[in-house]
């Protein structure tokens, strides 16, 4: 059975991505005192935003049946952008983790997963509900 439902799509791409920002911190973290070590970070929300484009306003506007609509790709090609910190502050070392930081943003990080799992948990109960609500 495939689901076809956007916000299970939406829901579990952010927890992939989530799990991936987990990765991503915790190697920031084990390598905070690895000289020349620059941080990275990840960034998903744009991609997420244009997969899920609800208005319609990232949609490539056609005028021709020939033309495809090639706009915001959906779910089925999202890539987050992972790149070097660049607001990093570089120490004698030239390692640019900030240990305080990176902890903050693990800890943001899994409060937004753990919101994201709840999120899950309830839309599945609802279609559980419908499901059963019919026999």
């Amino acid at each position: 059975m495939e689901m076809s439902d956007r916000t299970i799509k939406a829901i579990a791409a952010s927890m992939n991505f989530r799990l991936m920002r987990q990765n991503i911190i915790s190697s920031n973290i084990a390598n905070s005192e690895t000289p020349g070590y620059k941080a990275k970070k990840i960034d998903f929300e744009e991609a997420l935003q244009r997969a899920l484009d609800v208005d319609g306003a990232e949609e490539l506007q056609v005028n021709n049946q020939r033309h495809y609509n090639v706009g915001s790709g959906g779910f089925n090609n999202l890539q987050p952008e992972i790149y070097d910190d660049p607001n990093g502050v570089v120490s004698e070392d030239g390692n640019t983790v900030d240990r305080d930081a990176e902890m903050s943003a693990m800890a943001e990080n899994k409060i937004m997963y753990d919101a994201s799992v709840q999120l899950l948990s309830k839309k599945l109960g609802v279609l559980k509900y419908a499901l059963n609500s019919e026999r």
